[in-house]
């Protein structure tokens, strides 16, 4: 039997302290790092995503960042090919690949074995949407999609018309949604797997949220906003990244901008709260807190150590 490639994936919400975490375990495995966000892929996106900066990496490696213009989308399965070919390409090096991120779908399509093209397809069925969109517009056919698997409509962005087609496709051709369908696969690791997860009391956690946007403000995120909504991006999926969608409202008139960025702190600890839920329903993980400061150095030890016995290697002293 093929021996599994080993592998880091360190996942958990927003603003609980990835990123710090992320740098100081590849230094003491010799990893280098997998972007696992599913907005961070945008260039002149940096801000609002909270993208590590060139200075916060200390030199690790760093992948799937800024590979995209603001205007493209980008699908699962695109990912999944990607991440799986940076796996391979890095584990080639002699180095340990590590994915670290909070797009709890992404992930998990790209380590666990998940075949997007399992379910049956119905040419005139997808011809008839094709048509039905032309006539009645992207967001009808979306609110059907809406209505019928609410998951996937909460991720595919309207103007996707060949992703919100296909999954309307899956509903029809096999009466189950496009999760159902991937549950039952029953889909297993591909990856000798280090799943780490950091977790944080929830007010302690809404608390850095709420700093982290006040954060992004000093730091120009109204400017990157802006700068996008000047060149009349709109109706595209990079903006409807959290941070983009609310200041949009406000550049639009709709609201004041303390509501926005009131919003924008709601629905990030929304975000968090969803990120959590995936996690625990949909992976295995091993779950750390990351809530006492005074621990941090105790917590680190503590995940190498589970990290050094799941893909049995030894870290660097």
């Amino acid at each position: 039997m093929e021996k599994k490639q080993k592998l880091i994936v360190l996942i958990g919400p927003t603003a609980v302290g990835k990123t710090s975490l992320s740098i100081e375990l590849a230094k003491r495995f010799n990893a280098e790092i997998i972007s696992g966000d599913s907005m961070q892929i945008y260039k002149g996106m940096d801000i609002g995503t909270a993208k590590i900066t060139q200075e916060e990496m200390e030199g690790i490696p760093h992948h799937l960042l800024d590979i995209k213009e603001p205007e493209e989308s980008f699908s699962t399965a695109e990912f999944q090919e990607l991440v799986r070919a940076k796996i391979e390409e890095i584990s080639t090096r002699g180095r340990l690949p590590m994915i670290v991120g909070g797009t709890g779908l992404y992930i998990q399509s790209a380590i666990y074995d998940y075949h997007f093209t399992d379910s049956p397809s119905d040419q005139s069925f997808r011809e008839a949407l094709e048509r039905q969109a032309d006539e009645d517009g992207p967001e009808a056919l979306h609110q059907t999609l809406k209505e019928a698997d609410p998951e996937s409509a909460a991720r595919i962005h309207p103007n996707n018309i060949r992703r919100v087609i296909r999954a309307l496709e899956v509903i029809h051709c096999t009466g189950k949604t496009a999760s159902e369908v991937q549950g039952d696969q029953s889909p297993e690791l591909l990856y000798n797997t280090a799943l780490v997860g950091l977790t944080m009391d929830r007010e302690l956690l809404y608390e850095r949220i709420n700093l982290r946007v006040d954060r992004m403000v000093e730091q120009g995120l109204l400017q990157e906003v802006k700068h996008l909504y000047d060149k009349g991006l709109r109706d595209c999926q990079s903006i409807q990244a959290i941070g983009y969608k609310e200041l949009y409202d406000y550049f639009d008139g709709n609201v004041t901008l303390q509501q926005a960025i009131e919003n924008l702190k709601q629905n990030s600890r929304r975000y968090a709260k969803r990120q959590l839920t995936w996690f625990r329903n949909k992976m295995k993980v091993e779950w750390f807190d990351m809530s006492e400061s005074e621990d941090i150095e105790k917590k680190f030890a503590e995940i190498s150590k589970f990290i050094e016995g799941k893909l049995e290697i030894k870290a660097n002293t």
